[in-house]
């Protein structure tokens, strides 16, 4: 999910909603919602919104990468 800016830069966001996260990770709602419950997907709310930081998908990819360099 990346936008252009005014002057043509390419932006990624910094904090994705749950509909979008679900589109980065390609993963269904009830995944992303058990994910967070459990504790494998970090949140953060502003207001009654809650996001998912862009460095949380990051952490989440490198949870499953070294978890599965771990299962050879």
């Amino acid at each position: 999910m990346v936008t252009t800016a005014p002057e043509g830069l390419m932006v990624r966001p910094v904090l994705y909603k749950v509909a979008d996260a679900m589109q980065v990770l390609s993963m269904s709602r009830t995944v992303i919602y058990d994910l967070i419950r459990i504790g494998r997907l970090r949140t953060v709310k502003e207001g009654r919104s809650r996001f998912i930081p862009a460095s949380a998908i990051t952490e989440y990819v490198a949870l499953l990468e070294r978890e599965a360099g771990g299962k050879k």
